[in-house]
């Protein structure tokens, strides 16, 4: 049984605030989709709700509350703004000198500073996996291939270095390949950050005829779990095929997998690994 009556879903782009909406619509959950305009998918004009530009924070609370919501889960990449150049309302002003504050410590600080304010306003504030629990990663493999021990020794590595640089506000994603650090997430996300693997030599990682290497992402150490979990889906695969990588691996109930029948069916099809991990299997004893 949920523990809300109705859930505001304030909606970035991708493809999991789509999920989360037709979710809703498929299994009679009420809810209301707050779309963060420009970035949230054409796709969730067809749900109940409104478009507002970042900075209408005064205009976003006052649609939720007449929507009748009672907890609210924020899903979808949002580029961090240009403060200077967004359009505030009387009530995101106020907000702005917190947010200015928080900008110099990451996003994930920035990011709190909003689930306050849900919070301030009297919101359960959800992660999208507690309201969509089947987007979870499960731990073992998924689909037809599995890691080999050297690709479990690249895990590792990436896990642990994602841990260590947790703190700083970056590492969600590293790639590996034969104990060698390929890229480390910043602020490009993933699939620029694959592509930048792509490009590397050959002699540094795999091939489509020889597969070396993984991509491994989980949460960040700092991050508040209810906001900005790691996401894979079938595009997630085919960029890390092009890099030549041997296979995904994810946080078992620290991630996402969007459309988990396509992202295995592309993963099998390309010879590819989806492996959940578990912490107990990467972190240092």
């Amino acid at each position: 049984m949920a523990r809300w009556r109705k859930l505001g879903i304030v909606a970035g782009g991708g493809q999991a605030p789509v999920a989360l909406a037709e979710h809703c619509a498929a299994t009679g959950q009420a809810y209301w989709v707050s779309r963060i305009a420009p970035f949230a998918d054409p796709a969730l004009d067809a749900h109940p709700g409104a478009s507002f530009n970042i900075g209408k924070m005064g205009a976003r609370l006052a649609a939720l509350a007449a929507a009748n919501v009672d907890a609210v889960t924020m899903v979808g990449a949002v580029p961090r703004p240009d403060f200077a150049a967004v359009e505030f309302d009387e009530h995101g002003l106020s907000m702005l000198p917190k947010l200015a504050a928080a900008a110099r410590h990451g996003d994930d600080a920035l990011l709190r500073v909003l689930i306050d304010e849900l919070e301030e306003a009297g919101y359960l504030v959800i992660g999208a996996d507690d309201a969509l629990s089947e987007l979870r990663a499960p731990a073992g493999a998924l689909g037809a291939h599995t890691p080999s021990a050297r690709n479990r020794e690249d895990i590792i590595k990436a896990a642990r270095l994602a841990a260590a640089l947790g703190p700083f506000d970056a590492g969600q994603a590293v790639c590996v390949c034969d104990g060698l650090v390929l890229a480390i997430e910043a602020q490009e996300g993933t699939d620029a950050m694959l592509a930048r693997v792509a490009g590397l030599p050959v002699e540094v990682r795999g091939t489509a005829q020889a597969r070396r290497g993984v991509l491994m992402k989980r949460p960040k150490s700092i991050q508040d779990r209810r906001i900005d979990l790691p996401t894979i889906g079938a595009r997630t695969i085919e960029r890390a095929a092009e890099a030549g990588l041997a296979g995904v691996a994810i946080e078992a109930d620290g991630a996402m997998i969007l459309g988990r029948a396509s992202v295995i069916e592309r993963a099998d099809a390309l010879g590819l690994f989806v492996y959940g991990f578990r912490p107990d299997e990467v972190d240092a004893p």
